[in-house]
C-alpha cells in the first residue's frame, strides 16, 4: 500500500534519470496523468503513452536527455505538499521556481495546471512537486 501516490510518481522519475533510462512505467491515476501531462507540454520528458489494464492502468514515460551530454533535462523533482503538511498558496504568493526557470505543478478548482497558468487566472491551491 502506498500512503503517498504523488510521492512515488516523482520518487520512480528522478530513479529512472539517475539510472539514465529511456523508459519507467508508472500506475496511473487521474493526478499522475495531468502532471505527466504538464511535463510533456513543458518539455521535461520526450513522450509519454497511457495504457489500460484490467487494474488501474500504466503510464509510460519517455524520458528527455541531451544528446551530446546525457543530462537529464529534469534536475530535481522536488515534492512540496505532502500529506502530514499540505502546502497552500493564494493567487498573490503563488511560489517562483528557480526564478522563473523551473515551474510548480498546483492543484486547483481548475485541475492540475503550472504555477504560471495559475497566475494567468488568478487562482491560487495547493503546491503539489517543484520541477527543473
Amino acid at each position: 500500500m502506498n500512503t503517498d501516490p504523488i510521492a512515488d510518481f516523482l520518487t520512480r522519475i528522478r530513479n529512472a534519470n539517475s539510472a539514465r533510462l529511456k523508459m519507467v512505467e508508472i500506475p496511473s491515476s487521474n493526478v499522475k496523468k495531468a502532471m505527466t501531462e504538464i511535463l510533456f507540454n513543458q518539455g521535461y520528458i520526450t513522450n509519454y503513452k497511457f495504457e489500460e489494464d484490467n487494474k488501474q492502468g500504466i503510464i509510460k514515460i519517455a524520458l528527455k536527455y541531451n544528446q551530446s551530454t546525457k543530462v537529464p533535462a529534469i534536475t530535481k523533482l522536488e515534492r512540496a505538499s505532502k500529506p502530514g503538511l499540505r502546502k497552500y498558496c493564494g493567487a498573490e504568493t503563488l511560489p517562483r521556481v528557480l526564478n522563473g526557470l523551473g515551474i510548480a505543478i498546483i492543484s486547483t478548482s481548475k485541475g492540475i495546471i503550472t504555477d504560471k497558468e495559475a497566475k494567468n487566472h488568478n487562482i491560487g491551491g495547493e503546491v503539489l512537486c517543484y520541477v527543473y
